[in-house]
């Protein structure tokens, strides 16, 4: 079971380490920290992930954000794949300028995982 991230979240916060695959050359991205985030409406990945891979953000398309203090900003949009689970999601991704991304609800609705908050681990529930 993946373990919470203490490291670089106070509290700990469950976090996923994903792939990223550029679609036009299959070239990949390993070991990608997001940030497991129910609250979040879309996924966030890390700009430099996804420049690492070769792929440009679509032109003249950026989406504004608003966070839970009601501070605005955009951000730009670059279609890939990612892989979490086991599972390959394609879609048009928001970047970040963070080091870590956020994993939303867009991904999050696809899956069902257990949060063991006392043991500051994670699983994915299979039924």
């Amino acid at each position: 079971m993946p373990e919470y991230d203490g490291l670089h979240f106070a509290p700990a916060a469950p976090v996923a380490r994903v792939e990223l695959r550029n679609p036009l050359n299959g070239s990949m991205a390993s070991d990608v920290l997001l940030l497991l985030d129910t609250g979040a409406d879309v996924t966030l990945l890390p700009r430099s992930a996804v420049e690492q891979l070769g792929v440009p953000p679509l032109p003249d398309l950026r989406y504004e954000l608003v966070g839970f203090d009601g501070s605005k900003s955009f951000a730009p949009v670059a279609v890939l794949d990612m892989l979490f689970l086991k599972r390959a999601f394609r879609g048009r991704y928001l970047l970040t300028g963070e080091e870590h991304g956020i994993l939303g609800r867009d991904i999050l609705n696809h899956v069902s995982l257990l949060l063991d908050g006392p043991r500051q681990q994670w699983a994915e529930h299979l039924p």
